[in-house]
């Protein structure tokens, strides 16, 4: 096999390898939050939901930040076959689900077991599933970064186009599957089988690229100090913190394993970190639970208005990502080059604002999609961007830098950005029922906590238990609240806007964005990017 012909392979198994993620994240998006799915299912409120559903974005940083660690070494082919089999075990476990609660005659308190039991069952399969697509990261973003040396920002949005493209085609195979899973919601598990099978096969045999900082002759301890004791501290507090919430690990034993993990790290890379790297993780955080979060939960949110225009709650979530995917694929080069990396993550946090500021209100189907336009642009270069802007400026640290930070983003979300998302929906929903229906809100409430604290929830079986009338009023007002929240969600763009300025600023004191390079490293992305358009030629 020629040179070009295996790269085109590794670009493109690459690719279908991200997409898919995409499948798995929006059938289980659509399932956790269709009320007639899961939480109907299994008895969910929705931060319990959202908790389920961040099941399924924590562990991504566990498996990315340890192949990361040792990705030279185990090779990429190695975290290829384990990302396959976190797929296949996450059906196993969501099909054992699905058998504990369809159990005949299950009612009462033996229904309420089983649920509780399939839920069990359900999260450890989310973990499982969170584990692979971290591992899917963990090789696709240092080879994609290593192929085009020369060209980061664009071609890793490019790679990233298969985010939103697999949004789009499982979003659309969501809908047209719509009827089939509300019998059965195992046929949205079936789906994920078939990117995943070609993946593996594409990638079987290929020759991947040595890396970047390898080629360069960067040590491991050069790739470790950039990320340096700080960034060491960051990550292992976001780890150890959701893995005692899982393992109900006490504080102590959570800031003991911090202070171990950072220590030995710090020992041995004896260094703090870059300091523009530990700025950038911080921002990746809310970036993070900005695009993900939101995209996790907007398809329950915006389900009454959708519904009020004849139209299926996914759309909103396929037309921002049929955005994304045209804007990466085809344009993310004409773009960067305009506005630099900085600029754009800039402008796409402006964008970013007023989308989800004017969907919290927005009726009608011309005005929620006008409205999902704004937030559909402006979510579309953050993810990879960020992580061009991490590769350029840090090249010697390599596959851990690249995707240390894409840990962190993933963790905000899990530990964070779902729960507090589903959070901010129960005390919209809250303050909305208090005003409309005075009262009320007592009556269906009920207590219950996450690792933020108290709060209070609607509880869907109060609700069922009121008469016909009083139960569709309530669930008028719980549609509008949940929608409202979009406008507390602002602030996450809004501080990163303020983060992109100041490095605007710094870079400006220092002439301008440059991107870095490894002395010495003798990579040819032009044997590659020369030889396919950025509109997927070859």
């Amino acid at each position: 096999m020629s040179s070009v012909k295996n790269d085109k392979i590794v670009f493109w198994g690459c690719f279908i390898a991200l997409i898919t993620t995409a499948f798995a994240f929006i059938t289980r998006a659509f399932l956790v939050n269709d009320p007639s799915l899961w939480p109907a299912q299994f008895g969910l409120d929705k931060v319990e939901s959202q908790e389920l559903f961040g099941a399924g974005i924590w562990p991504f940083a566990i498996s990315i930040i340890i192949f990361s660690l040792v990705i030279d070494k185990v090779g990429y082919r190695a975290a290829m076959f384990f990302s396959f089999i976190c797929y296949a075990g996450y059906a196993f476990m969501a099909f054992l689900a699905y058998g504990v609660v369809n159990e005949p005659g299950l009612e009462g308190a033996a229904l309420e077991a089983a649920q509780a039991k399939a839920y069990t069952n359900l999260k450890i399969g989310s973990i499982i599933l969170g584990l692979g697509n971290g591992t899917v990261e963990a090789f696709i973003n240092p080879v994609v970064a290593t192929l085009f040396s020369k060209e980061k920002t664009k071609w890793l949005n490019i790679l990233h186009a298969a985010w939103p493209g697999g949004l789009v085609l499982g979003g659309l195979i969501t809908i047209a599957l719509g009827a089939q899973a509300a019998d059965d919601w195992r046929i949205l598990i079936y789906i994920i089988a078939l990117p995943a099978v070609v993946y593996l096969v594409m990638l079987l045999k290929v020759q991947f690229p040595v890396n970047e900082r390898v080629a360069g002759g960067a040590s491991y301890r050069e790739m470790l100090a950039e990320f340096g004791v700080l960034g060491a501290g960051l990550a292992s507090f976001l780890v150890f913190r959701e893995l005692g919430n899982q393992f109900q690990w006490s504080t102590g034993v959570v800031i003991g394993l911090v202070v171990v993990a950072t220590a030995a790290y710090g020992y041995y890379c004896r260094s703090l970190g870059r300091p523009i790297l530990i700025f950038l993780c911080i921002i990746m955080m809310p970036l993070a639970i900005t695009e993900l979060g939101t995209d996790g939960a907007i398809t329950g949110i915006m389900e009454e208005p959708l519904k009020e225009a004849g139209r299926h709650p996914l759309w909103v979530l396929i037309y921002t990502s049929a955005i994304m995917m045209i804007l990466r694929f085809w344009f993310a080069g004409p773009i960067v080059k305009a506005l630099t990396p900085l600029g754009l993550l800039a402008t796409c946090s402006v964008l970013a604002i007023v989308g989800l500021f004017a969907l919290s209100s927005v009726q009608g189907l011309f005005l929620v999609f006008a409205a999902a336009t704004l937030y559909g642009i402006g979510k579309t270069f953050f993810w990879p961007t960020m992580l061009g802007v991490v590769s350029e400026q840090c090249p010697k640290g390599g596959a851990l830098t690249l995707n240390a930070i894409a840990g962190i983003g993933m963790l905000a979300v899990g530990i964070v950005g779902s729960p507090l998302i589903g959070k901010l929906q129960e005390d919209s929903i809250a303050a909305k029922m208090k005003e409309d229906l005075p009262g009320t809100y007592e009556t269906v409430s009920k207590d219950s906590s996450y690792f933020l604290g108290d709060y209070t929830a609607v509880d869907d079986k109060k609700v069922e238990a009121l008469d016909e009338e009083k139960a569709a009023e309530v669930k008028e007002v719980v549609d509008k609240g949940k929608q409202s929240s979009l406008a507390k969600v602002t602030v996450l763009p809004m501080f990163m806007l303020v983060c992109y300025i100041i490095l605007i600023l710094f870079f400006k004191s220092r002439g301008g964005y440059k991107a870095e390079a490894i002395a010495g490293h003798e990579g040819d992305p032009d044997k590659f990017s020369g030889k396919i358009a950025a509109g997927g030629e070859g």
